[in-house]
């Protein structure tokens, strides 16, 4: 913890660590020249038992090789996508998109046609590198049916074929140029990131702000070097393929890349290869305390589970300290910050690590600001928590707007999460600004539901409302205003969904209703909504 004693909701940027100015692939360079014989990567299969592993020099040579096919086939700062689940070919793809000076654009494997179709354009990746399936969704023929309508997608690559490709053109000898020079300030990522316009925004994640953050968030979570850490995080999010891969890196651990989350072989890897580190969202932990008591494994080996994406309540961080004899680290950021803004430490009071997110990351301001004036607060007074510092993101794709709307002429990043400040700097969530749903960790956006649910014949108006839920946080709940003398039940609305979104879209709660709560400016008051749904008046 920071030693501090604040007079209003304002923390100074702490500078025990420094700001390195290196790039991704220079980050897994210095691994690979410092412990080139440790293992870097291990592969986990389903029921828990390993597979594939990568030392670090193996790592490196896999990622310049790939690297070179790129270069030779794509322009610098081109896009180009990844969908796909965590495999090992994830990693060495992030790294060789660094290396090649290419930006890599992430896509969330159970995305449909309308999904994929809107992150292919709005990013203008020329390029998606995929698997043909996963978890039955037939994602080669998802992509085929999109290329056609988008101009700047010259092709697809199987994301298991890619490596012989690789290997076939450097015996050709058509790789043989030099990769070209990447910048701190290059472009590396572009995630897609909260809305509220129906469509999330793409943000622009550059080389110094990932592996700095990263490095900052896993120092100041006090986890060792060479620790053996066990990533659940999906890469296709920043707590993935940034902080568990680039930190890890830093930190030279050795990373088990866990293909999805299944509880019980999450318990079997740990107590089996002895994990020191893993993390994920509340759910997660949930279930693998729900897995631990029906089969006590030996987690002696385990010390830290960091957890953010949605609030960590207390009771299940004392739920985890009985269990497993440590209390979680729980982390607070979101994409646009690269994505840790606070967290809390092994030294903290457990008053502190059960109910604050902590003090603000490394080299990071962090302030409570008024919503109208935004001036700054007094301390343990609600308002917008907002950052500054070098961790936010250069801005939004091609959307000079919502940049402007999001980060200040001061360069403070508003997060759209309401908390408060103590003197000593921790932070307490209290509410957020956005009606962003957070589901098990995944961001999902009424308006985009919204626009789904408008389009099937029988509604004439919706809300969609996040949902308390003991055990996602929240879930998403359907207000629904029928057109006149029209009926439909919520099966036809819930296949409706389906055929256009992901499953974790789709609305667990459907309420029929004749009319809405509005504001006088003639607004829904979507938050009235849900706590009349908590007190039973919806039925």
């Amino acid at each position: 913890m920071y030693d501090v004693k604040l007079q209003q909701s304002y923390f100074p940027a702490q500078c025990n660590l420094d700001v390195e100015e290196k790039t991704v692939g220079e980050i897994l360079a210095d691994a690979a020249l410092d412990v080139p014989e440790q293992i870097a990567i291990v592969e986990v299969l389903d029921d828990g038992s390993t597979g594939r592993k990568w030392t670090y020099r193996k790592l490196m040579s896999d990622a310049i090789l790939l690297g070179r096919f790129l270069a030779a086939r794509f322009g610098q700062n081109e896009r180009i996508a990844i969908w796909s689940p965590n495999s090992p070919e994830w990693v060495i793809f992030e790294f060789a998109c660094a290396f090649a000076g290419v930006t890599l654009v992430t896509v969330n494997p159970s995305f449909q046609t309308k999904e994929l179709k809107y992150v292919l354009d709005q990013s203008g990746s020329v390029a998606l590198f995929l698997i043909n399936d996963h978890r039955g969704n037939p994602m080669g023929q998802i992509a085929e049916t999109v290329i056609n309508d988008l101009t700047q997608l010259r092709e697809i690559i199987r994301l298991d074929e890619m490596m012989e490709m690789a290997r076939v053109d450097y015996e050709k000898g058509v790789l043989d140029q030099a990769l070209p020079e990447v910048k701190p300030e290059d472009i590396a990522q572009i995630q897609f990131t909260s809305g509220t316009t129906g469509f999330p925004k793409g943000a622009l994640l550059y080389h110094r702000g990932l592996i700095n953050n990263s490095r900052h968030a896993f120092i100041g979570s006090g986890f060792l070097e060479k620790s053996r850490y066990l990533t659940l995080w999906p890469l296709f999010h920043t707590a993935g393929c940034a902080a568990s891969v680039l930190g890890g890196v830093q930190l030279r651990f050795t990373n088990y890349i866990m293909p999805m989350f299944i509880p019980d072989a999450v318990n079997t890897v740990i107590e089996t290869e002895q994990i020191n580190i893993t993390g994920g969202v509340p759910t997660m932990v949930i279930a693998m305390l729900e897995n631990y008591e029906n089969n006590v494994r030996n987690f002696s080996s385990l010390r830290n589970f960091y957890s953010a994406g949605s609030m960590v309540p207390p009771e299940l961080s004392r739920a985890v300290k009985k269990a497993w004899n440590f209390i979680p680290t729980v982390i607070y950021g979101q994409t646009e910050a690269h994505p840790v803004i606070t967290l809390t430490r092994p030294n903290d009071a457990e008053n502190e690590l059960y109910c604050t997110v902590g003090q603000p990351i490394e080299q990071t301001e962090v302030a409570i600001k008024d919503l109208k004036s935004h001036e700054i607060l007094p301390l343990n007074t609600q308002g917008e928590i907002c950052c500054r510092g070098y961790l936010v993101m250069p801005g939004y794709n091609d959307n000079p707007h919502a940049t402007a709307e999001t980060i200040d002429e001061e360069g403070w990043l508003h997060t759209g999460d309401l908390g408060s400040m103590d003197e000593r700097g921790y932070v307490k969530i209290t509410g957020r600004v956005k009606e962003m749903i957070i589901r098990g960790g995944e961001n999902l956006f009424p308006a985009e539901i919204e626009n789904c649910l408008l389009e099937h014949e029988a509604v004439a108006e919706i809300a969609i409302v996040g949902l308390p839920d003991e055990k996602l946080g929240e879930i998403v709940g359907a207000f629904i205003r029928l057109k006149s003398g029209i009926s439909v039940d919520a099966e036809s609305l819930r296949t409706h969904c389906r055929a256009e979104m992901s499953p974790q879209k789709t609305p667990s709660i459907w309420v029929y209703v004749d009319e809405f709560p509005l504001t006088g400016s003639g607004k829904i008051k979507r938050f009235e909504m849900r706590d009349r749904w908590t007190a039973g008046e919806y039925g």
